[in-house]
């Protein structure tokens, strides 16, 4: 079995996959291991929750459906791959002046509930900071090139998808 023997919606459903298991091994990083998530990391879980959304429903779609999730998954990949290259950026050249979010308990004690909801979901780690690494990547360089191979896939999806109507 190669790679081109695979339909188009399976290689769909390997990138919703794949993207459940970021989303998993993200939550294990905060929950388990203690690493705070910054605004930065929220926004590309967001846009990480948005490809694994295109890509079930898109897994599903013949046709036309399956060209427009191609482009769709493309362009979720590229918002959430223009965020992890901001964030990479700003661990290789950090600002003097961190301006990312209030802590979590600092939120929570000093502010309305109704307040405070909305500012959880914003994070609250340091942008700049770099907490974990593999292979000396860090989770914003790593988040980087998933979301560019999950953009690559999609543009490839939604033209293959099109030569064969």
């Amino acid at each position: 079995m190669n790679l081109s023997s695979i339909s188009l919606n399976r290689w769909l459903a390997l990138i919703a996959l794949s993207g459940i298991g970021m989303l998993a091994f993200g939550l294990y990083l905060q929950h388990v291991v203690g690493l705070n998530p910054c605004p930065m990391c929220i926004v590309q879980r967001y846009a990480l929750i948005g490809v694994v959304l295109v890509a079930v429903v898109g897994s599903r779609l013949r046709g036309m459906g399956l060209v427009l999730s191609g482009v769709l998954l493309a362009m979720v990949s590229g918002f959430g791959g223009f965020t992890a290259a901001r964030q990479s950026w700003l661990q290789w050249y950090p600002p003097e002046i961190v301006t990312c979010g209030r802590d979590f308990y600092g939120m929570v004690e000093n502010f309305p509930i109704n307040r405070a909801i909305p500012m959880i979901f914003k994070g609250s780690g340091d942008c700049t900071k770099i907490d974990w690494t593999f292979l000396g990547g860090s989770i914003a360089n790593w988040s980087f090139v998933c979301f560019v191979v999950f953009g690559l896939a999609g543009l490839l999806i939604a033209f293959k998808a099109m030569r064969s109507r």
